[in-house]
């Protein structure tokens, strides 16, 4: 206490100053209409300035969640419009779809924590696991295309075998001409795939959208893979050469979506009874 009375006599005049200056301004404020105005404005707007500031840092720290709830929306729409395509399909009119057929993709929300895309053989790590429902087999997906499938689990994280991978092939169908074929990645660029095992003599159109065809048990029909930008001629072959510009954008993943088919295992089940059949 002592202390600060000491402070205070010695620095009585810079205190004495600053408080003629407050007291001086605060007259020339009160009775001077023009100086009232100018500090009113100077005042807004300057806080104006700090309220704008302030509200930007809170959005910036809050997008981390915004994205959070952006792909559970996205995975709620997503779930909706799978179904609402599996109930009504190409199909005559005749025909009624089975309520749980339609039903049967479900999807799940994960968070990308690691992605590669420079080796020929390329994975992703989801921060998700079995605890939250992820099996190995599971296709995964992006808002813009065709991720990978599921290889391999722990109880909390699962690793995808990235669709740029050179086993790793999708079954798909060219939107206009209505051909199905093979999409492949060739090791090199990846923003670029093959599509294989389209015959010379289908009409093709660059920028084409490329889908999953009904021939899969892992995704959905219809979810985009890649667009046509080059057809060419294989020599010798009765195929054509089809380059496209893959759907997902592997360098900018965060997000994505791991689609369970409920009635997957049924299927491969039934499947694997004609299989001595087929040799």
């Amino acid at each position: 206490m002592f202390e600060l009375f000491q402070f205070i006599v010695r620095s009585r005049n810079i205190i004495l100053f600053v408080l003629l200056e407050v007291l001086s301004f605060y007259f020339i404020i009160n009775t001077n209409n023009y100086w009232s105005v100018r500090y009113f404005n100077t005042s807004n707007y300057y806080a104006a300035k700090i309220l704008d500031w302030s509200n930007k840092a809170q959005e910036y720290a809050r997008l981390r969640q915004v994205n959070t709830d952006l792909a559970e929306e996205n995975r709620r729409l997503n779930t909706l419009v799978t179904q609402l395509q599996q109930q009504k399909p190409q199909a005559p009119t005749s025909y009624q779809t089975d309520s749980i057929f339609a039903t049967r993709f479900q999807y799940r929300v994960a968070r990308v924590i690691n992605n590669t895309t420079q080796h020929p053989n390329n994975y992703i790590t989801l921060d998700k696991g079995t605890a939250d429902g992820i099996k190995p087999g599971m296709g995964v997906i992006s808002p813009t295309g065709v991720v990978g499938k599921v290889k391999i689990c722990s109880e909390h994280l699962s690793i995808v075998t990235s669709i740029l991978h050179s086993d790793y092939m999708v079954s798909s169908k060219l939107v206009k001409a209505g051909v199905i074929g093979t999409v492949k990645w060739d090791g090199i660029n990846p923003t670029r795939m093959k599509m294989l095992d389209i015959s010379r003599n289908t009409k093709m159109y660059r920028g084409d959208s490329v889908v999953t065809s009904e021939y899969n048990a892992i995704f959905p029909s219809g979810l985009l893979v890649g667009r046509v930008i080059r057809v060419g001629e294989m020599p010798n072959q009765t195929f054509h050469d089809v380059t496209l510009s893959v759907g997902t954008d592997f360098n900018n993943l965060s997000f994505v979506y791991v689609v369970e088919n409920k009635l997957q295992g049924e299927q491969e089940k039934l499947e694997e009874t004609t299989e001595p059949e087929r040799r």
